[in-house]
């Protein structure tokens, strides 16, 4: 495999203290071993794959999901369980200039579905996924952040047909958000969830429809004359289509399309121990909104069910267990920032993924070109529990010849350019992060 990270973030060592392991039991699903023939393989259980399995499983296919270690390892079972609008990092004035307003328009409707289609997979499967917020609270943690939330909101009930609320610094600590902010705006679309318990419950409902799904089955070479010849440790499939769904955890040669058009970068996460009354009190948090903020370096953070803080950054170049060690003191630092009156609070958990990029800053899901049955979805700029859900959804239509049910906008069916650098193409993330470092962003 051509993986641009060191293989330390391909290990157990960034996940070897996620909360969200301890969480649910996760089933042995056996390895794929000796000849096996199918209609569908799809390469990867995580929410796309899942989604996906499910969908073909329903409409009859023969599907094989093979996974390189258990169901949800990678991002969909260690992210911050934010099921909200998301899926690209492009501005609007991007999106005008590269696709139009009516595209524009589109996407923004499209990230609305994505939230529908988890919820509508979580009520149809009766999925358990410990899921509270109403909508998703962006804090400003900056005057002139709190300045822009009233045109915001404008255009917020402008794209999405709903009224947002807008919370003035002054009224924040009577809605239990006492913290370093200027003004809170809570859109009314989305919900938290356990990542983990969902992807099982996928995977679950998956295999109820006769979907077959492989755990340790990495997949190390693919090759195609007509139909899809895949090559495991211990197995040798034939599938007449393909599906791949490994977004961060790519590799630029399963297929060789792939190579430079996704930018893997991490995500970290800390989970507290469960806070008393008193703490709570003293902080002056309360709410179980998810929040996030619009520093370069996003924190998101919730207060879960059970009374633990979940708190998110984005950030970390690097990967061993020096680097890891050191991130987590930095998001540790940021927390005791934000949250002064849990310094003494401990975080027993704490961990990191990787998510991806793409150039234009766009998803996308659709046919891998020069590929004939071979289909791809990929890059969710770290908002994948909804889009990748929908993804998954849209390339188990298109995979069957149908045309998607799920809402599919003109952006996502635009295949990724290549990032520049190839393989050094992490080098583009230095000087950003740099920059936004030394600004304290």
């Amino acid at each position: 495999m051509r993986r641009i990270f060191p293989a330390h973030a391909y290990g157990p060592g960034p996940r070897a203290a996620c909360f969200w392991a301890g969480t649910a039991d996760i089933p042995d699903y056996p390895a794929a071993e000796g000849e096996i023939a199918c209609d569908v393989a799809v390469i990867g259980a995580g929410f796309t794959g899942l989604s996906a399995a499910l969908r073909l499983a329903e409409a009859g296919e023969d599907v094989r999901v093979f996974e390189a270690n258990a169901v949800g390892w990678g991002a969909s079972g260690r992210n911050g369980g934010f099921c909200c609008l998301g899926g690209a990092k492009a501005s609007d004035a991007m999106l005008r200039r590269f696709h139009g307003e009516d595209a524009r328009r589109d996407w923004r409707r499209t990230e609305m579905a994505a939230v529908e289609t988890v919820r509508a997979l979580i009520d149809r499967h009766g999925i358990i996924a410990d899921t509270h917020s109403e909508g998703e609270t962006a804090m400003a943690h900056t005057p002139r952040a709190a300045a822009g939330f009233t045109a915001r909101a404008a255009q917020i009930e402008a794209d999405y047909g709903v009224t947002p609320t807008l919370i003035p610094g002054a009224e924040l600590a009577r809605e239990g958000m006492r913290g370093p902010f200027f003004a809170a705006l809570t859109t009314p679309i989305g919900f938290a969830l356990n990542p983990l318990k969902y992807a099982l419950g996928l995977a679950r409902a998956a295999t109820g429809a006769g979907a077959r799904i492989h755990a340790h089955s990495p997949v190390t070479a693919i090759r195609s004359d007509g139909r899809f010849h895949l090559t495991t440790p211990d197995a040798r499939i034939t599938a007449r289509r393909l599906i791949v769904a490994t977004n961060g955890y790519s590799s630029d040669d399963l297929p060789g399309w792939l190579r430079g058009r996704y930018l893997p970068t991490q995500s970290n996460v800390i989970v507290t121990r469960p806070l008393t009354e008193e703490e709570l009190a003293a902080q002056g948090w309360t709410t179980h909104q998810m929040c996030y903020d619009d520093r370069f370096f996003l924190h998101y953070f919730r207060l879960m069910p059970d009374r633990r803080m979940l708190f998110g950054m984005r950030g970390g170049l690097f990967s061993s267990p020096r680097h890891d060690e050191r991130m987590h003191r930095t998001i540790r630092r940021h927390f005791d920032a934000m949250f002064p009156a849990w310094r003494h609070v401990e975080t027993p958990h704490g961990w990191n993924g990787l998510l991806s990029l793409a150039p234009d800053l766009t998803p996308f899901a659709g046919p891998i070109p020069e590929m004939p049955g071979a289909f791809a979805a990929l890059s969710y700029h770290g908002n994948g529990v909804a889009m990748a859900s929908h993804a998954g959804a849209i390339l188990a239509d298109l995979a069957t010849g149908r045309t998607p049910r799920a809402r599919y906008p003109e952006i996502m069916q635009t295949p990724p350019r290549r990032w520049p650098l190839g393989r050094l193409r992490r080098a583009m993330m230095w000087p950003p992060y740099a920059w936004a470092t030394l600004r304290g962003d």
